[in-house]
């Protein structure tokens, strides 16, 4: 029955690594796509492969995950708790993504394993939450903002006096490389998420005691979600690429080498986990500001926000709906 658990969460974690890829893989290429910077094979070929390198750069939110934000369960208990907050985190990003909503898989991940946890009377580390997810959650889109509208207005002052048609070509050639940044980034910090749940997962069957994260734990992780990716994710592009704003190429250069600089540095520097979603959509309206601030379709992005911090309390009411009925059948 251990056996049988361990392999049937794994298998559901993988399961929520290709839908954080489809769901998520609009972050790294909408701007690129929607500016014609690339085309939409190119862009999800080429944020596929650089999700699957970003997986290999880090392993301090992993680390965050495993450890951070919910006592490591035990037993069978414990496997039906992972298995509640994936359900939940899994059934949030299907729903969000037929929609068209942006939401964080991040969020929708640690929703679930709260939720899950609180139901199977599972310890949440309440100030770990805090201090890694509710209060990244919250400064990290400031920082979008703020960067992308102060990044914008020093390429619109900079290049002032240059050939825009010139100008505007040389950005779509630059944004090949922002938006393979922006990927790598995303690589770097979602796919290390799943990692930490699988971890936890086999530590609570007593096949895993060590620190670092398994080789064969990162591969086929970033193998899941790489596919993810390359499955494409039409509705969520559409919404950032478009229904935000209309972005030209500086634009989108500016929005999406912001957002990789904060997903470094979150990951790297403060090692928590940020939702990639959240810093794009929030960089893309500070772009979109310098324009002017009525150009940013603001009712669309009050949208956005509203399912920002729905999120948590959505997925963690799945999770544990999901606990109940899971522990009433097997418990």
């Amino acid at each position: 029955m251990d056996i049988f658990g361990l392999v049937l969460v794994i298998a559901v974690a993988f399961g929520f690594a290709y839908t954080n890829g489809f769901h998520d893989s609009a972050n790294a290429i909408a701007t690129s796509v929607s500016t014609r910077a690339l085309t939409p094979k190119a862009a999800l070929l080429m944020a596929a492969v650089m999700n699957l390198l970003g997986a290999f750069l880090g392993e301090g939110v992993a680390q965050t995950v495993s450890k951070g934000i919910i006592a490591t369960p035990s037993g069978g208990h414990g496997m039906v708790i992972l298995w509640s907050a994936l359900i939940g985190a899994i059934a949030w990003n299907l729903v969000t993504w037929y929609f068209g909503l942006p939401s964080s898989s991040t969020h929708a991940l640690f929703g679930g394993m709260v939720g899950a946890a609180l139901a199977g009377g599972t310890q949440v580390y309440w100030t770990g939450l805090w201090e890694k997810v509710i209060l990244p959650m919250i400064t990290s889109p400031i920082a979008g903002l703020i960067l992308g509208f102060a990044l914008m207005v020093a390429i619109l002052w900079i290049f002032r006096h240059s050939n825009p048609h010139r100008s505007k070509r040389g950005f779509r050639v630059a944004q090949t490389v922002s938006a393979a940044a922006m990927a790598l980034g995303h690589g770097l910090q979602d796919t290390q998420k799943t990692m930490g749940v699988v971890v936890m997962a086999l530590t609570i069957s007593g096949h895993y005691s060590g620190n670092n994260i398994p080789t064969w734990v990162k591969i086929s992780t970033a193998l899941v979600m790489a596919l993810g990716t390359w499955a494409g994710g039409w509705r969520i592009m559409r919404t950032l690429g478009r229904r935000i704003i209309e972005l030209d190429p500086p634009q989108g250069f500016a929005a999406e080498s912001v957002s990789s600089l904060v997903l470094y540095v979150t990951a790297y520097v403060y090692k928590v986990p940020v939702s990639t979603t959240h810093v794009i959509t929030s960089a893309i309206m500070g772009v979109g500001a310098t324009k002017r601030v009525r150009a940013v379709r603001w009712g669309v992005a009050k949208d956005i926000v509203l399912g920002w911090f729905i999120t948590l309390p959505a997925a963690g009411l799945v999770a544990a709906l999901v606990f109940w009925l899971s522990w009433a059948i097997v418990g």
